[in-house]
């Protein structure tokens, strides 16, 4: 027996004749319970593409939550409300199955959340913002990219929205079903324009490489290991750093706010700086407003006290790294990769950096292999990076070895004595 698609979209509208989307105003179902996911699910069954989205809400919240989920193929289009309907393992397979290919873009962020939330690990993902930046494309960005390639503009009024906020517009929810329309179209292009580069498999490794990213635990160690110049500080400030840290997360936490919204990382510095043991010091620091003194200028003054009153012994350290002693040709072997690294990005029309970065440039200088076997070596060294360019490397490096003639010795001219 045929079971009816309730999600099919209106005749037409996955393009017209030339292949350019068709510019309507996208029709969608919204899945808010059980039976209606189940439905999806088995609408799904069989297709072989399927454009994927999120919409988070960590500008609002402490801890950020997935808040939508959209899911495009050429028949369907459908907007998951995880926060109605809350067990989303039944797609866990389609997720997982390497045969359906799964197009994001720019899906650092979506496939950890994704993770993080529901347990869904991806098989077969196509990023196309990491396709974009490999064609060269100046503007990665999805709106540029569905402007560039399809003369479409996309509204993008709603991308920083309470996402979290119950019912949603149907506005919003329009908003949120368009950003997924135009990607199975894009990867299509962009899958054939690479084809054409013979770069495909460059981005297939990089996706592969994608969908093993994770959100970072939280394993109760200090928080200034994760906040920006904390590494140049001295061990005192260090204390007074992790003191104002966990009270601006406690009052998050408290608020069910997210850590900007209670105070930023540069007023942080401005009282770490400081250390202001009293409200007056505290307000000449210049780092938090009149309401933000109001409501936590005690409670900072507190913290700092108590920080400065810590016992020598007990300031906290930062584990700095202590760097190998390294060859004094280092510094040469980068500018030479660097000058071949930039001209053939040049020549390819991409980003230097996606051939090789600045860590890897310096992995390369210091490890400094000498043939094929010890490039393999290198882990952080891509397949596709080691395949396309690993003879030029090696070609670099060897050109470095060789011996320099020595420079030719000066011979001075004597000079006549004059005559007495």
């Amino acid at each position: 027996m045929e079971i009816q698609n309730p999600f099919n979209m209106p005749s037409g509208a996955e393009g017209d004749a030339s292949g350019r989307p068709a510019h309507r105003k996208p029709r969608y179902r919204l899945i808010e319970d059980a039976a209606s996911l189940a439905d999806l699910i088995d609408a799904l069954d069989g297709e072989a593409t399927v454009g994927v989205d999120l919409e988070a809400d960590s500008m609002y919240h402490f801890r950020e939550k997935v808040c939508l989920i959209q899911i495009s193929t050429e028949r369907l289009s459908a907007v998951i409300d995880p926060l109605s309907v809350t067990d989303l393992s039944g797609l866990r397979p389609i997720f997982a199955d390497p045969g359906v290919r799964k197009i994001f873009h720019g899906a650092d962020y979506d496939v950890r959340s994704l993770h993080r939330d529901f347990g869904i690990e991806i098989e077969n993902l196509f990023d196309t913002q990491i396709a974009c930046r490999f064609l060269g494309f100046q503007e990665s960005g999805l709106e540029a990219v569905i402007r560039s390639q399809f003369g479409v503009r996309l509204d993008k009024k709603f991308q920083k929205k309470n996402w979290s906020r119950r019912p949603l517009p149907p506005e919003m929810l329009a908003y949120a079903a368009s950003d997924t329309r135009y990607l199975i179209p894009l990867a299509e292009r962009l899958t054939a324009a690479l084809r054409e580069k013979d770069r495909l498999q460059w981005v297939e490794e990089e996706c592969r490489l994608l969908t093993q990213v994770r959100s970072l635990p939280e394993n109760g160690e200090p928080l200034f290991l994760r906040f920006k110049g904390a590494g140049r500080l001295h061990p005192r400030n260090l204390a007074v750093l992790e003191a104002v840290l966990r009270l601006r997360r406690e009052i998050a936490e408290k608020k069910d706010r997210p850590l900007f919204k209670v105070f930023g990382n540069d007023s942080i510095m401005k009282i770490v700086k400081v250390r202001p043991t009293s409200a007056a010091k505290l307000e000449r620091a210049g780092g938090l407003s009149r309401k933000q003194l109001e409501m936590y200028g005690h409670a900072v003054v507190e913290r700092v006290r108590e920080a400065m009153e810590l016992p020598e012994e007990a300031l906290p350290d930062y584990p700095h790294t202590k760097s190998p002693t390294l060859s004094p040709r280092v510094p040469e072997r980068v500018k030479a990769l660097k000058t071949w690294r930039d001209q053939k990005a040049a020549d390819l029309d991409i980003d230097p950096t996606l051939i090789l970065n600045k860590s890897l440039l310096t992995v390369l200088a210091v490890t400094h292999p000498r043939d094929a076997a010890a490039l393999s070596a290198v882990d952080e060294l891509k397949t596709w990076q080691r395949e396309a360019f690993g003879e030029e490397i090696l070609a670099v490096l060897t050109a470095l070895r060789k011996p320099r003639k020595p420079a030719p010795k000066s011979r001075r001219r004597r000079r006549k004595k004059r005559p007495a």
